[in-house]
């Protein structure tokens, strides 16, 4: 099959919509249950080169969380600690390398990923199936699926859950092209290769450059290979904490995906972890809850008549001074931009997230502005001379 006809595009009103291939060749992407959209089929395509990308970079089976064709959270597999899976709200289940890196991915940002669509590197098995089958979530595009799998993602929303697979031999012309206004355009595909000889060129007075924050720059810069543009994402221990897409200033990116990051810090605080929530709230409203109880409208959730909605007693609130104490103790974390950082206001705000290393392209005429601020906190920086704009 060489096309596939869709209800609609991008909104119910853009009709006809299909996907098809110019040379008349099979389509690399089979439906193996339910009934992709437009947008499920942008995302899926965007995820799937990111996670497989990711495995050829690190070795290690790779997950991630799209919305809106740009990732809400991307890990690899990792060993997670008992305190990242009560965060993840995966305590409960066993977890094969696959179904800790999408645990992980999904735990990134879970208020974004409510109705996410996932990318598999590897083969589906039973228990990413069944952390899948926990969450809401649109689809899933894997290379192929377990018959244990594939039994328990038909029956999520009702038998309807968009399951494709993707051929991964498929190898894509060397030219796209894009239609905007009428108007086609054609470049070369973005082919530059993520390796850890990008962080050769270490400007700062730092030089050491751990080995698990190379693997972190690398999981940052392919995650923003794939995400829309302006973008910085923070990464710590393999998964992606914090990512800011889509904005037309590098110090909003820098600024919206530090604050997602402190907030999955917070989310292992002690009273987050112990919050007494109600037996029969579910999962998403957990998220909500929790999301509200870190940030600024605490009291909101706290007030006389509300706090009895979500849980079976009034906890004590999480006060600003005991955020700021927490986040003061974070080090460690890795950033990523997709173009230079024009000013050293991104790296003190980076700072503050617990940032010690920096990748970025460089070339900036600022950039002896931006290496100082680095050095007067001792940050490590690689100027990769790669910018990685997607649109």
């Amino acid at each position: 099959m060489n096309e596939l006809i869709l209800k609609y595009g991008c909104n119910p009103n853009q009709t006809p919509a299909k996907i098809f291939m110019k040379d008349g060749s099979a389509l690399p992407v089979e439906v193996l249950n339910g009934k992709p959209g437009y947008i499920n089929f942008l995302d899926a395509l965007n995820a799937f080169q990111l996670v497989k990308e990711l495995k050829q970079a690190t070795g290690l089976p790779a997950a991630a969380s799209f919305k809106h064709v740009s990732p809400a959270g991307v890990a690899v597999a990792t060993e997670l600690s008992d305190t990242l899976k009560k965060m993840f709200f995966v305590d409960d289940l066993a977890l094969s390398p696959l179904a800790s890196a999408y645990a992980a991915a999904r735990g990134a940002d879970r208020m974004s990923s409510f109705g996410d669509f996932a990318a598999l590197s590897d083969v589906c098995d039973k228990e990413t199936a069944t952390v899948l089958s926990r969450e809401v979530s649109d689809g899933v595009i894997a290379p192929g699926y377990t018959d244990e799998a594939l039994t328990i993602l038909k029956k999520k929303r009702k038998g309807g859950y968009t399951i494709l697979k993707m051929d991964v031999n498929y190898q894509p012309a060397p030219v796209e092209h894009k239609d905007v206004y009428g108007i086609t355009f054609s470049q070369g595909r973005n082919e530059v290769k993520i390796e850890e000889s990008l962080f050769n060129n270490i400007v700062t007075e730092n030089k050491t450059l751990t080995p698990s924050a190379r693997i972190d720059l690398m999981i940052a810069l392919i995650t923003l290979k794939y995400t829309q543009s302006n973008s910085v994402c923070y990464v710590k221990d393999r998964m992606a904490i914090g990512i800011g897409a889509g904005q037309q200033s590098r110090i909003h990116c820098t600024r919206l995906a530090g604050n997602k990051a402190d907030i999955w810090h917070l989310r292992a605080h002690e009273k987050v972890l112990s919050l007494p929530f109600r037996d029969d709230l579910k999962r998403p409203e957990r998220d909500n809850t929790i999301d509200v109880y870190i940030s600024n409208e605490c009291e909101d959730v706290l007030r006389d008549g509300a706090w009895q909605q979500f849980f079976t007693e009034k906890p004590a609130p999480l006060t600003e001074e005991e955020k700021a104490a927490y986040l003061k103790g974070i080090t460690g974390v890795s950033v990523g931009s997709d173009a230079f950082f024009p000013f050293g206001d991104n790296i003190e705000r980076a700072r503050k997230s617990g940032v010690s290393f920096v990748a970025q392209p460089g070339g900036s005429i600022r950039d002896d502005n931006v290496i100082e601020t680095c050095n007067r906190y001792g940050i490590v920086m690689a100027m990769t001379g790669v910018r990685l704009f997607h649109h």
